[in-house]
């Protein structure tokens, strides 16, 4: 934690699952192609990376948790990391937490989202990768994200769906980010 900036200014932070599509998305959001380095390979983000936005805010790509391709002891030492910032940042006005289109809310999401309930950070949930699955499925995801985000008091009620690749709700997503600084 000591090797991040000083906290001067606010940050929003991007979590989830190794692979979620984090750096995607910020790659999306700047407009940027390879701002943030993503991959195929589960665990390429390994340490927490900071990008100034207009000298106001900071977006933050998180490492991600759940499987990654590294050596057990370095993805022990990323997840301590991970919550640490999530539960000390004082700076942080918001984390979204990224989920799988394809896959739903899992068991580490729900860590992660209790974790930011007792640190009292609210969070927004972002689905991503939307066009990877058909409608139906979507729905159905949706709901199920609803229904455990329900349960969790710091989670901010609005869900934003996303395709990095296609563009979908980037526009939204910049728009809530843009009313938090």
């Amino acid at each position: 934690m000591d090797g991040m900036p000083p906290a001067d200014r606010l940050e929003v932070c991007f979590a989830g699952r190794s692979n979620v599509g984090k750096s995607s998305l910020i790659n999306a959001l700047t407009g940027r192609k390879a701002l943030a380095r993503a991959s195929n390979t589960p665990g390429r983000t390994q340490e927490i990376n900071f990008f100034t936005c207009a000298d106001e805010h900071y977006l933050v790509d998180l490492p991600g948790y759940g499987f990654a391709k590294a050596p057990v002891k370095t993805v022990e030492k990323w997840q301590r990391l991970l919550k640490a910032y999530l539960s000390g940042r004082a700076n942080l006005r918001r984390a979204f937490v990224l989920i799988d289109s394809r896959h739903g809310v899992k068991a580490v999401d729900e860590e992660i989202m209790s974790l930011l309930d007792s640190s009292a950070v609210t969070f927004q949930t972002v689905l991503t990768k939307a066009d990877k699955v058909k409608d139906a499925e979507r729905e159905a995801v949706i709901a199920q994200v609803r229904g455990a985000i329900a349960k969790h008091p710091a989670a901010y009620p609005e869900l934003i769906v996303t395709s990095s690749e296609k563009g979908w709700g980037i526009d939204v997503l910049r728009a809530v980010i843009a009313t938090l600084v």
